[in-house]
């Protein structure tokens, strides 16, 4: 019973537009098992991407309402599925994996629970969810990397998506503490995944964020890009509620890109690092810092290749002689990240050639 309910759970996961890939030994079986009761896998292969109540969900699951109402509950709780208050009661709706209930695990983040996450990520090559258009996430440039001169639009800046919101938490980065659980990782700072709120006092009572002003989440932004870590967020343009700030050894996404070779893992900001030979003495400064390999000093003078740089623009602050800042790309090189994520995930699904008819 158990492994056919974990299989349709896996299945009805992998039917949104974010994916959940079937592995050959079935370890995504297991990393379900780990989170879900059997019980609560078949009432969640039941929820769609829109939120109902408990009533419409049970009757579809053929249980009694009351009941899937408390199971509902102790999901959202431990941020296995979406809950929201309703007009008059509270409604619910399904997670994915990534990004969704994998970063919601992170209290219950175990050696076991990083192991078979490393499992699943090896087996199906980033989860098989980075080779996919468009991408998950997106790269948001450092800002001190931008020649003033030009222009710069409100999803293109972290400060500016930290500025519009009225609430403000910081958590530990999900993907270092999955990293170190199992040996590995490295020794850039853990507690700097930001999270934001349009709503004052989201923060104050919860269990897992850790409540900041706007001031110290500036500063932990900050801190973040003088520790050579990428910004980034959900790949659309609007509402966002929160900024990675991580690396391309711990984290699942980036990783995407590095280890398992897939460019397209994140998609890169509409921006490229350019390098002014006349200033450069090269030092080998920002070849150390950039993490994609899209910086080389062939003949003395450090060279970009566009392909690589994802335009995270964390070269240029470490460059003693300003030779290197941040420039557009041409027109049309990047396209514009959908407008939000309901539009992403119509555009993920085409690419994936699935319907979404089943899931809204």
């Amino acid at each position: 019973m158990s492994e056919t309910t974990y299989q349709r759970l896996a299945r009805w996961l992998d039917s949104l537009p974010n994916g959940f890939p079937a592995t050959k030994s079935g370890v995504e079986l297991e990393l379900l098992a780990k989170l879900f009761t059997p019980e609560e896998a078949a009432l969640a292969a039941t929820l769609r991407l829109s939120h109902e109540p408990a009533e419409a969900i049970a009757e579809r699951a053929e249980i009694d309402t009351d009941e899937a109402y408390r199971m509902l509950k102790k999901l959202a709780k431990r941020g296995l599925i979406r809950a929201k208050r309703g007009e008059n009661e509270l409604v619910f709706g399904i997670l994915p994996f990534v990004v969704g209930f994998y970063e919601e695990s992170l209290p219950r983040m175990d050696e076991e629970l990083a192991t078979l996450v490393e499992r699943y990520l090896q087996e199906s090559q980033g989860a098989g969810i980075t080779e996919h258009t468009p991408a998950l996430h997106r790269v948001i440039p450092a800002e001190e990397s931008i020649p003033f001169e030009l222009e710069i639009f409100p999803h293109e800046q972290a400060s500016q998506l930290l500025e519009s919101a009225k609430s403000w938490g910081v958590r530990d980065c999900i993907c270092r503490v999955q990293q170190k659980l199992i040996g590995k990782g490295c020794d850039h700072p853990v507690e700097n995944c930001l999270v934001f709120a349009p709503v004052e006092g989201a923060f104050t009572h919860s269990d897992v964020n850790r409540a900041l002003t706007k001031e110290e989440a500036l500063q932990i932004l900050a801190q973040a890009e003088a520790s050579g870590l990428v910004h980034s967020t959900g790949n659309y343009r609007e509402p966002h509620h929160y900024i990675c700030n991580c690396c391309t050894c711990c984290c699942g996404i980036l990783r995407g890109v590095a280890e398992f070779g897939v460019p397209t893992a994140v998609a890169r900001a509409d921006f490229q690092a350019v390098v002014d030979p006349d200033v450069c003495t090269g030092c080998l400064d920002c070849v150390e810092r950039c993490q994609f390999d899209a910086l080389a000093l062939p003949e003395n003078t450090a060279e970009v290749d566009v392909t690589r740089c994802v335009g995270c623009g964390l070269c240029a602050p470490v460059c003693p002689t300003g030779a290197l800042h941040l420039e557009r790309r041409p027109a049309g090189e990047v396209p514009p990240p959908p407008g939000d994520i309901r539009e992403w995930g119509i555009q993920r699904a085409e690419h994936r050639g699935i319907s979404l008819e089943k899931v809204l």
